[in-house]
């Protein structure tokens, strides 16, 4: 028999994803005091080309976490980029 994984909710889910949000917008304001001390006119725009990544992948994990949160509330309007 194959061991048993847990099941998770989507509820349970929409941690993971606030988590995931506040990592990268710890990452992101880092990335920020990097680019302004940044002796480099070319590292300083590789940093701001990175930060525009991590903003992106942020907006979707903090969007993820409030669609996984509130699924099931009858009420709630989800955002069409996460329906099918």
């Amino acid at each position: 028999p194959s061991p048993s994984r847990p099941r998770w909710s989507l509820y349970q889910i929409s941690f993971t994803y606030r988590a995931d949000a506040a990592v990268l917008r710890t990452r992101i304001s880092e990335l920020r005091a990097a680019a302004r001390a940044a002796q480099d006119r070319e590292e300083a725009e590789r940093l701001k080309r990175r930060i525009a990544d991590l903003q992106v992948l942020r907006r979707q994990s903090s969007e993820l976490a409030e669609l996984t949160k509130r699924y099931y509330e009858r009420n709630y309007h989800r955002d069409e980029r996460y329906t099918l």
